[in-house]
């Protein structure tokens, strides 16, 4: 079931896209915090995001540029603002179509399978992972905080990767090694270390302090630990 997170603030329309999806198979995730858009979103992994454009506090031009910094996931605009300048903007800040509200749903459900098939029937998806408002994107390899790109090593990114992937849980320093070693890079114990120092001193230079916890004799850990 392809998920969609729907930024929109009229709940009778999102009702009705609730109602009609289920028919096919369309799973609508409502935005419950429009303060916490980008957090809802990499939480939420969704296959399309059907956005506003106006919204509480930001409207959906800034929210679209925000997931654009993070995905190339489809972005569909629905909103009554349907001049041509409006949606000239919105294609411009990364959309991908534009509907004009009012429409007819059986119009948008099949710009949205047009939209999915497109995208997903060519490439896989690979997930966004978030902690303190940083985010992983896992096809690219680049870590974004406070709209800054933080470029990664293959083997920074298959360490954030792996930590963030079991959040809130340690992670051994042996699996660490084995999740490494099974990608072709041989690391040994003091290498593992050299690395993990590299990316704390480079998190914590973008202000990112201890972003990365260790348990002694355990392993590491992001988030609150987990017994």
């Amino acid at each position: 079931m392809y998920r969609i997170y729907m930024i929109e603030d009229d709940q009778g329309i999102l009702d009705a896209v609730k109602k009609m999806g289920e028919k096919w198979e369309l799973q609508i995730c409502e935005t419950e915090n429009f303060q916490n858009i980008l957090q809802e979103f990499a939480k939420i992994q969704p296959h399309l995001v059907i956005m506003d454009i106006g919204l509480p506090a930001f409207d959906g031009y800034y929210w679209c540029a925000k997931i654009r910094n993070l995905s190339k996931v489809p972005i569909l605009f629905l909103s009554s603002v349907s001049d041509r300048m409006n949606m000239v903007m919105a294609m411009n800040m990364g959309g991908d179509d534009f509907v004009a509200k009012p429409f007819d749903m059986d119009v948008l459900i099949a710009k949205i399978q047009a939209l999915l098939r497109r995208t997903y029937d060519f490439a896989g998806t690979m997930p966004i992972l978030e902690h303190r408002g940083a985010f992983l994107n896992m096809e690219s390899a680049v870590l974004t905080y406070q709209d800054t790109a933080i470029e990664l090593t293959k083997n920074e990114h298959r360490i954030l990767s792996l930590l963030l992937e079991n959040k809130g849980s340690i992670v051994s320093r042996e699996r660490l090694m084995d999740a490494l070693w099974k990608s072709d890079c041989y690391i040994d114990d003091n290498t593992l270390t050299v690395n993990i120092g590299r990316l704390r001193k480079k998190l914590e230079s973008k202000g990112l302090k201890d972003f990365i916890q260790t348990k002694f004799g355990a392993g590491y850990y992001i988030g609150e630990e987990q017994a």
